[in-house]
């Protein structure tokens, strides 16, 4: 079904979906089966819906990143974005060009995935999140409301990540402008646990398995299975 109000220059339509009132759908666009696209979505060219998608009103899926003179960083990306099956977009998320979502992946009201992101399947990314640049997240991982992933983060399969949790990815912060070489966001092993207010800071590894408690500032390395807590984080115990 097709809303007499919705703009749809695509063909590439499957069986049993519904574009609602005041949709866009650019004429790039391939939209699978049963898939729901509620009041105010804009999908763009290039991108790719998979079967039993719902995307709630507002969303913007395919923005296309801008500079402008106060950006430092040169801006790439491919004008190619898909969202596996059976995912679901939250009302007002925005979802840049290149940016790779698996199957039965939630991402929050509000959320913000910026280019060259890859996200796996059945992750949840909840309200509020912003998901910087280059970052990659493995299956099964959770991100809870309001936590920013910096650029060029790396965090594996089944990790959670608790509410307003900070990292970071310039020592320099940004004195010297953009220095590609050093940044380096930090990385996250499977199955680590991080505490809600965490701060983590660039390029600290944290083992598989880890528990960082909440409010803990991380300036260097955790080890597999490690509990460490505290300003700077100190290990308390092993598991």
């Amino acid at each position: 079904m097709i809303s007499r109000y919705a703009v749809v220059e695509t063909t590439s339509i499957g069986a049993g979906s519904v574009v609602s009132d005041f949709a866009v759908v650019r004429a790039g666009a391939h939209i699978g089966r049963g898939v729901v696209l509620h009041p105010h979505v804009f999908v763009g060219d290039g991108v790719v819906l998979e079967d039993g998608v719902e995307v709630f009103p507002g969303a913007a899926i395919g923005r296309e990143p801008k500079r402008a003179g106060a950006t430092a960083r040169v801006l790439s990306f491919a004008r190619s974005l898909t969202i596996g099956s059976n995912s679901s977009i939250g009302a007002h998320a925005v979802i840049y060009y290149d940016v790779v979502i698996g199957s039965e992946t939630l991402i929050g009201d509000s959320a913000s995935i910026r280019e060259q992101c890859r996200i796996g399947s059945r992750c949840l990314i909840s309200r509020c999140v912003t998901l910087n640049y280059q970052v990659i997240v493995g299956d099964r991982t959770k991100i809870m409301d309001a936590t920013h992933i910096t650029g060029k983060c790396t965090i594996g399969s089944d990790v959670f990540i608790s509410t307003l949790v900070a990292t970071v990815n310039d020592n320099q912060m940004g004195k010297a402008g953009f220095v590609k070489e050093g940044i380096r966001g930090p990385e996250i092993h499977d199955r680590a646990r991080i505490g809600a207010g965490a701060i983590l800071l660039p390029g600290v590894v944290i083992g598989a398995e880890a528990v960082i408690a909440s409010g803990a500032v991380v300036t260097k390395d955790v080890a597999p299975r490690s509990l460490v807590m505290g300003v700077p984080a100190r290990v308390l115990r092993q598991f």
